[in-house]
């Protein structure tokens, strides 16, 4: 399964965007994002590239979904998967 990690794009810099991630920021790539992005903007980032900019109308319930997963008591495959998913984050490449 392949999972992206929502994240605010703080600044863009020619096809790199520094990202914000719940206080974590990282550089990302832009080369396949599907349609520019800008400062404010909040895109999904799997591997170190942004994937698809999240439509504005999108990013509250986004947001509240991964905070949802979080944050339950039950151990799922999916629930693993978003947390390694920040964890490689947190870490980086």
């Amino acid at each position: 399964m392949c999972l992206g990690v929502p994240g605010k794009v703080v600044e863009v810099n020619e096809m790199t965007a520094l990202v914000d991630f719940w206080g974590v920021r990282k550089p990302v790539l832009l080369h396949v994002v599907d349609e520019p992005v800008s400062p404010g903007d909040y895109v999904l980032v799997h591997v170190g590239f942004a994937i698809r900019r999240i439509p504005p109308e999108e990013v509250e319930n986004t947001l509240a979904f991964y905070e949802a997963l979080l944050q339950t008591t039950e151990e799922d495959l999916l629930r693993a998967e978003i947390r390694d998913e920040l964890r490689s984050v947190e870490e980086g490449p």
